[in-house]
């Protein structure tokens, strides 16, 4: 096959790289530039340049061509502009959720992806085909590493496109396979936090758009005030840590977006503010919507599952009712559906 492989300089899309070049596939490569180090160059440095040395060396070791292409247009319209909308309304949005929809097999496919036959990236997940000519998508063995989360707003056509060669495996055997062919990613540390902001703090990104809007915290059962802060829009719900109060720890159990208000609760301790129910809504079902409904949902990026009830609220959004509570419901996050291991679509938790 005629494969593009989209290439960060981790070492997951390096094993990705050899895996296909071995096997004999006629191989592209390609690096793609999202970073956003022209506009936020005053917070700090962006690692782009070290990433693309790291895939120039693996290119180099697997005779593969590489090509970098600037998406940051593209970038800052599907996932930045939407990214800080929501923050000022008050959501706790999740960028990371929309670059493989919006960028990675939205941008790039609609520039490059017609003279591939599949795109390939380093996701730890599977992809199933399916006697109808359709696709699933499968969790990786690897519960950790899973990354199905991310990739459940992709739609049915991008995922036929798509090719995920190390998800399979676990992150033991990916760096086993890297130290074995010497690839120059192999002892390299795998990269934390959003995309597009590499070392850049989200704190730091949100200020710089938003600014400070000093506001209160107060206590949800009381309403009593305990401090100040600098804006509701720095705060998520369940959240603990950056939280300046005597007395905690404290978290963040609401917001009042229009008061600037930060309502915390002590540790949970005092009137019980976990939820075991939530609505989600425009839902990306990867194929139909499932007829059943006990299935199993994520609330965020983790090897933690709830079992839970899904019925249909009405034409854009269902209810879910959790057998557990949870202290984290967020609304801006989202809420991914699964059943068993087959990763079935997600959306937006309210």
């Amino acid at each position: 096959m005629k494969i593009a492989v989209l290439i960060s300089g981790g070492v997951d899309s390096s094993v990705v790289l050899h895996m296909l070049r071995q096997a004999g596939h006629d191989i592209d490569a390609y690096y793609l530039k999202i970073w956003l180090e022209d506009e936020m160059s005053f917070l700090g440095s962006c690692p782009w340049e070290e990433d693309l040395s790291y895939a120039e060396k693996v290119c180099a070791q697997c005779d593969v061509p590489l090509y970098v292409v600037p998406l940051q247009k593209e970038y800052h319209e599907h996932v930045v502009r939407y990214t800080i909308n929501a923050v000022k309304n008050g959501l706790t949005p999740n960028p990371d959720m929309l670059c493989n929809r919006e960028v990675k097999f939205g941008a790039f496919y609609e520039k490059y992806g017609a003279k591939y036959d599949k795109i390939a990236t380093g996701h730890y997940a599977q992809i199933v085909e399916r006697a109808d000519g359709l696709v699933d998508l499968m969790c990786a063995p690897d519960p950790v590493k899973d990354q199905t989360y991310f990739l459940a707003l992709m739609r049915q056509e991008q995922l036929q496109r798509a090719l995920f060669p190390i998800g399979h495996m676990q992150k033991n055997e990916v760096r086993a396979y890297a130290e074995k062919h010497k690839l120059a990613t192999a002892k390299r540390k795998d990269s934390q936090g959003i995309c597009f902001l590499g070392k850049i703090s989200f704190h730091d990104f949100v200020k710089a758009h938003l600014g400070v809007q000093s506001g209160v915290f107060v206590e949800k059962e009381s309403g009593k005030e305990l401090g100040e802060h600098d804006g509701f829009y720095f705060y998520t719900i369940g959240q603990r840590r950056g939280i300046d109060i005597n007395n905690g720890p404290w978290y963040v159990c609401d917001k009042d977006v229009k008061k600037n208000i930060v309502y915390v609760t002590h540790g949970y301790t005092g009137a019980d503010q976990r939820r075991d129910t939530c609505d989600v809504q425009d839902i990306n079902w990867i194929s139909d919507m499932p007829e059943k409904e006990n299935l199993r949902v994520k609330l965020r990026h983790s090897e933690i599952f709830y079992d839970c009830r899904v019925t249909q609220k009405n034409e854009t959004v269902v209810h879910v009712q959790l057998t557990q509570k949870d202290q984290g419901i967020t609304p801006g996050q989202y809420a991914v559906f699964y059943d068993n291991q087959k990763c079935l679509g997600g959306g937006v938790i309210v």
